[in-house]
Order: C-alpha cells, then structure tokens, then sequence
C-alpha cells in the first residue's frame, strides 16, 4: 500500500453530474479538493451511460419559452452546452430539455477540472473503505495498489450511497419490483431523418419483428432521437434488468453483467432486422456503445429530511431549500415507457438542506439520485439538471 498522501479539505465520490457540481464548487471556494471517479471521464450518466438530455433545468409552464429554475452550476452547464452544441431547450409534451452530447460533455467536465488549481482528480479509481476519527481516511484501489487519502469533509455523489454500504447502514432501497428499469442508450450511425413519417413507419417495422418472433418483446419501447450531428442517432431501451422484475439488483455485478450482454444483444438484433427489413434504415449499424446501462435507481440515503412524493406534487417549499425540483415524477417501473406525474399547478418543490445530510454522520454530505427521498420523489430529482444543483449545494456546504 503507498503510504498515507496528501490531507484535503474535501473529497468527492463520484465524478457524474452531482459530483463534478460538487467537487468544482468547494474548489472554487477555496478547498483543496480531491475528485475520486472509476471511469476514465466526467459526467456519468450523462458521458459513460450515454444519456443525451439534461432534464430538469427548466421550470415547468404552459406557456412557450424554457425559464432556467436554478441558478449557478445548473445554468452554467445550460450556457455551456448550448455553446458547444449549437442546440437550445426543446418542448416535449409538457417539459423542457436540453439536448446535450455526451462527447461535449465529457469535453466541458475536463475544462471545468483543469481549471481548478484546488482539484486533484483521481480517475479509475474506486474507493474500497473508509473510517473517520478526526478526518476521514480513504482507502483508494487502482491498477496501482492502493493509497489511502485523507479529508476534513465528504461528499457521497456515487449515485448508489457507497459510504453507507461500506458503513453497514444508513440507506434505503426500494424492493426489486418497483425499482426503476435501467436504460440502456447506444449509439447509432443511419441515413434516416426522424420525422413522423419515418417513425411510424420504424415503430411498424419493429412492431413486423416482434409479431414474426425475430425480436424480443422488449424492443418495442426503443425511442430513438438525433444527436444533432449529421448521420448520428442514440436510440434508448428500457430493460427489466433480470429475467424478472423481482430478480433486478442494481448493486449486484452478476446481475449488471447479464444487464450489459442482454443490451447488447437486444439493441443489435433490432439494428440488424431495420436494416435488413426497412428502406429507410438500409446501412444503419450501431457505431457505439455505452461504457455501462444506465442505471436510474439504487440505493438511498436516510437524511435528517425526506424529500417525498406528496412534496413533490404539492410544491412544498422548505425555508432550508438549496434548490428546486421541477422535473415531474418520471416512473419507469417496467419497460413500457414513462408514466409521468406533475405537480399541481406546475409548482416546483423545493429541496430541503436535510436530505443531503446523512442523519447521525458529521462531515458527511450527499448528492444526486442517492439524496435523501422516498421512491416516488426520487423519480424527479434523479435527473441531471437537478443534480447539478444537489451536488451545487453539497459543494458550498462541505466548504464552509
């Protein structure tokens, strides 16, 4: 083992949206702060797992026109990829979004970091235990060996609530059946425009496949949208993620593994039948994949607040709050697409200061989809441009 390195102010698990808010907002108050992430890039969700929208940035309304809810990190990261892509906020349905690209995004995080005299970032690097006395000690495991790192304040922006798996307790996770599906997002190189005509007339080309026995049921929820570069499509699955609802373990690395090769499989066997079957997609060949499925909901902290479900439709507002919560309730419990909850009167409900502290654990704060939430609640907060601004707040919190 290297010896004991450098004592920091602050340390980040995590490198996804709510880490890399987090890591570069206490940096830019002064912290000497370390970023600890087990892939090779920034971004999460948003760069490993492909997902190319930021939700949650816009405040819900009626009328035309995306208004920005939370200020700070969020909007930065707003200006900044509409720079990078050229692409502003899109309605859909009753909902404003960002396309964004993860290969921007990957760009935009490297900037951020490397801008930050105060950031020391530790890439393919997982974090295998920790204690506290006085500071928090941080064993570290790489290719390397491992290094243990010291620091005054944590944040836990993993999305799982690894602190609390290695501490034994403290979290939650809701039982298998009602667990959020995973998505898995793969990249696409094809001739086709998407209108309407073109879609409809994909959705019976899978609808032909499925009817004939040449694809699996699941494929009938792949969505596709253009990337906004010429050729370049992503189209998205919903997965049960087991062989049933009940036997999905977003923790377990057996059943992740057989969630990845399942992905795979499903999403080449689709490609492969448009091709082969459909004018439109003749030439059409997945030209990536995603460096793991997307995963929406794991484990939870238990905070000194719960944010809940009722909260959220109510617009309740807390005199604590660090930001809104303005995407609806976006269950997807099985693999027949969304269903979606919004609140009364499109009301955002505010996030209380509590559901980032992990109850009974000083120095301790969290941020992303793993903040302290019921189910139903954790459905809207999980999305990027809210954990923007949940790892925003655990940011200014551990730099104080």
């Amino acid at each position: 083992m290297k010896p004991a390195g450098e004592t920091f102010d602050v340390a980040v698990i995590g490198g996804g949206s709510a880490g890399l808010a987090a890591a570069v907002t206490a940096a830019r108050k002064g912290a000497r702060t370390v970023l600890i992430e087990r892939h090779g890039c920034l971004g999460g969700m948003g760069t490993a797992s492909l997902v190319h929208t930021f939700c949650g940035l816009y405040l819900l309304r009626d009328e035309p026109g995306a208004v920005l809810a939370n200020p700070g990190f969020a909007s930065e990261m707003a200006e900044r990829m509409t720079a990078a892509t050229g692409l502003g906020p899109v309605r859909m349905g009753r909902v404003d979004v960002l396309p964004q690209h993860p290969v921007e995004f990957v760009r935009i995080a490297d900037e951020l970091v490397s801008a930050e005299e105060n950031i020391e970032l530790l890439l393919h690097t997982e974090v295998i235990s920790l204690s506290r006395d006085t500071d928090w000690q941080i064993q570290l495991a790489s290719r390397g060996g491992l290094r243990i790192v010291t620091a005054r304040s944590l944040v836990d922006a993993s999305g799982d609530a690894i602190v609390a798996g290695l501490f034994g307790g403290g979290a939650e996770m809701t039982a298998a059946p009602k667990l959020q599906r995973p998505a898995y997002v793969f990249g696409i190189h094809a001739p086709v425009t998407l209108d309407d005509q073109a879609r409809l007339a994909t959705a019976g080309s899978i609808v032909e496949g499925i009817r004939g026995g040449n694809l699996p049921d699941s494929v009938l929820g792949l969505a596709f949208r253009a990337s906004g570069r010429p050729g370049e499509i992503f189209g998205t699955l919903d997965l049960a993620g087991g062989e049933t609802l009940e036997s999905y373990d977003p923790l377990d690395p057996a059943c992740l593994g057989k969630l990845e090769l399942h992905g795979r499989l499903t999403a080449s066997k689709a490609i492969a039948w448009l091709a082969a079957k459909s004018d439109l997609w003749k030439g059409a060949y997945i030209s990536h994949w995603p460096v793991r499925a997307g995963v929406r909901e794991s484990r939870r902290w238990i905070g000194e607040a719960t944010l809940t479900g009722t909260d959220l439709l109510t617009g309740r507002r807390f005199p604590d709050e660090i930001a809104l919560a303005t995407w609806p309730m976006e269950f997807r419990e099985n693999t027949r697409g969304p269903k979606l909850r919004f609140p009364k009167e499109n009301k955002p409900a505010g996030i209380p200061l509590g559901c980032l502290k992990p109850a009974g654990i000083e120095r301790l704060f969290t941020a992303g989809r793993c903040i302290s939430t019921d189910h139903d609640a954790q459905a809207s907060i999980r999305v990027m441009g809210t954990c923007f601004a949940t790892g925003e707040a655990a940011g200014n919190a551990v730099a104080i």
